[in-house]
């Protein structure tokens, strides 16, 4: 998965895994383990898993979008099997296959795919027109032209500017909300225009309707939301010693992970100042493997979607 737009689009919609060594080799440690990659996208993670296991391992895979579901058909192996849903729900599929705290390893690949930005009915481009609706599952819940046509001024800046960082929030949301009256909006080239046409300051290299883009994405598929949950529900879903490897592209998804792996770390650190406890009072249940990785230049250079990448991994205390 990735998040950041600068590769053409291909008729085939082409998606290089990111950081794809470097996962796998922090994830499989047991050749005969259960493993869940949580994020199936297009699988390239999950076959570079498969070729390190074992007759006796096993693969269980996540992913809500339809067209990953289509591309694990390609999949023929009886160690894999994949489920529709979203990955904040891991620890229940787990125990419905009977494998909640049995889990040797958890790989989340966290944003959005290259085949999903690269195919303009996905609406993720501000790139390429095409339906405003941005959701990872089509199915289920509000489009982003359904969040635009009912928002308020006061609701819409807060989303840009949470979850895109986005410095004019106010003076965007104002404009799209006063084009709106005249016309709702439906393509994503549309939107991508009012946005550039309001937009006061660009950023060098970067397309003005990129910070509201990403806020959109985020927004209509709760992401911070999922991934707050999935990183909860790994902690328990994992066995003692298993491996929790997380690749996020933004810094909004990385800050939690940094923050989630931290506390689990130190253990409980709201207990009061000056409180007397043992150390195995602390509940520390993860420890770090290593320090976070980047994608070499290496791979950004055949890869430019990799250059955001971070990658962080720890093993779950027994």
């Amino acid at each position: 998965m990735s998040s950041p737009e600068n590769a053409a689009a291909s008729p085939s919609y082409h998606h290089a895994s990111v950081l794809l060594d470097g996962a796998v080799d922090a994830l499989v440690h047991a050749r005969d383990g259960i493993y869940l990659d949580g994020t199936f996208g297009r699988g390239g993670h999950s076959r570079a898993i498969l070729e390190r296991l074992d007759a006796n391992g096993r693969l269980m895979a996540i992913d809500r979008d339809p067209d990953a579901l289509a591309a694990a058909d390609d999949i023929v192996d009886p160690r894999f099997m994949i489920e529709r849903g979203e990955f904040a729900r891991l620890g229940d599929i787990a125990a419905a296959h009977g494998v909640h705290g049995k889990l040797a390893g958890i790989l989340l690949d966290i944003g959005v795919s290259s085949p999903q930005l690269d195919d303009p009915e996905r609406g993720f481009s501000f790139l390429r027109d095409g339906p405003l609706d941005m959701r990872m599952d089509p199915s289920q819940g509000e489009s982003a032209a359904q969040f635009l046509a009912r928002a308020g001024e006061a609701e819409m800046a807060g989303v840009f500017k949470a979850y895109g960082e986005e410095r004019y929030a106010k003076r965007l949301a104002r404009a799209i909300i006063a084009r709106r009256a005249e016309q709702p909006f439906t393509r994503t080239a549309d939107l991508a225009a009012v946005v550039k046409a309001a937009h006061p300051a660009w950023e060098k290299h970067k397309h003005p309707a990129t910070r509201v883009f990403q806020a959109l994405r985020i927004q209509v598929n709760g992401e911070l939301e999922q991934l707050d949950a999935a990183l909860a529900a790994a902690l328990e879903a994992l066995a003692p010693g298993g491996h929790l490897v997380v690749i996020s592209f933004h810094s909004l998804e990385d800050r939690r992970v940094k923050r989630f792996i931290r506390d689990h770390v130190r253990g409980d650190t709201h207990l009061p100042r000056g409180m007397p406890i043992r150390d195995d009072q602390l509940e520390r249940r993860l420890e770090a493997l290593g320090k976070a990785r980047r994608a070499g230049a290496d791979e950004v250079d055949d890869n430019p979607r990799a250059r955001s990448a971070v990658l962080r991994a720890a093993r779950k205390r027994s």
